[in-house]
């Protein structure tokens, strides 16, 4: 798999209601022991990861995380955005993810970030 459709599958979990498929899908994409770290979470391990997803789904029910940018990588890292977006397709949150990739091409490593970056700050 390339790092695109590593992320696409990783994505897919984050969709994925049913327990079973979404660690299926976490399998393929996930390293054993990836970590994950948002602003919210820090998750070591893939089964970690499963139960992590299933929370956030109980909290926003109904909503959808869509892959919003092309995947850039180099050097195994790599870069994407994404939104969150409810029933009703709005967005209720988006933001940046940075990977790194193991040596068998799966995440090893995902850390996101929500919104946009802060504005720079200005001289006074």
């Amino acid at each position: 798999m390339n790092a695109a459709d590593v992320v696409r599958t990783y994505a897919s979990a984050w969709m994925e209601t049913d327990e079973s498929a979404r660690r299926r899908a976490l399998q393929a994409a996930w390293a054993d022991n990836g970590a994950y770290c948002d602003p919210t979470a820090l998750v070591e391990g893939r089964e970690a990861l499963v139960k992590h997803i299933g929370g956030v789904q109980a909290q926003l029910p109904a909503h959808q995380l869509v892959v919003t940018s092309g995947v850039e990588e180099h050097h195994g890292f790599l870069r994407f955005t994404w939104a969150m977006q409810n029933s009703d397709g709005n967005v209720v949150l988006e933001g940046i993810d940075f990977g790194e990739l193991a040596d068998d091409g799966r995440l090893r490593r995902i850390v996101g970030f929500f919104g946009p970056p802060p504005a720079a700050p200005t001289d006074q």
